[in-house]
């Protein structure tokens, strides 16, 4: 998880840096999720002097490179995600909502009578909650689960 977190932190600098995820075998729910953290191609941790080469020169080129089961993944959008709790509250879906159309965690907080840092806490605990690691992650997932419709 530290790794993710670095990784999202990582990609988040402008300008975005091409970064190549590492994996260990048989781990492509991991994989996925660097992905989603922003990793641009994912090569196995023991690909040869050559795999590496092919896949830095794709990736530079704007190509994305992953093995079959990472690919296949994000396709179905399975795999990658911790598993899901309960769908959220009303006012957890009430605050996704807003900060979807823009708001700032301040103007959250100041509208729901909470302090700044109590929302902050209050927003972390809830996406983790839902298995997510950002704001932008949660919202994606409301729009993909429907929550915004009700």
């Amino acid at each position: 998880m530290e790794d993710l977190d670095r990784l999202t932190a990582l990609c988040r600098l402008r300008p975005r840096p091409l970064v190549i995820a590492l994996s260990s075998p048989n781990d492509a729910p991991l994989a996925v999720r660097a992905m989603r953290a922003g990793a641009r191609s994912v090569v196995a941790r023991e690909a040869t002097v050559s795999a590496l080469q092919r896949a830095v020169s794709a990736t530079l080129d704007g190509e994305a490179v992953m093995p079959t089961e990472v690919a296949d993944l994000l396709v179905t959008g399975q795999g990658g995600r911790a598993p899901r709790g309960p769908v959220p509250s009303a006012e957890q879906i009430a605050w996704l909502c807003r900060l979807s159309d823009g708001w700032t965690v301040t103007r959250l907080a100041s509208d729901t009578g909470y302090s700044e840092r109590a929302m902050y806490r209050l927003l972390r605990a809830f996406y983790q909650q839902i298995g997510v690691n950002s704001r932008l992650e949660a919202i994606l997932l409301a729009r993909d689960k429907g929550w915004f419709e009700h």
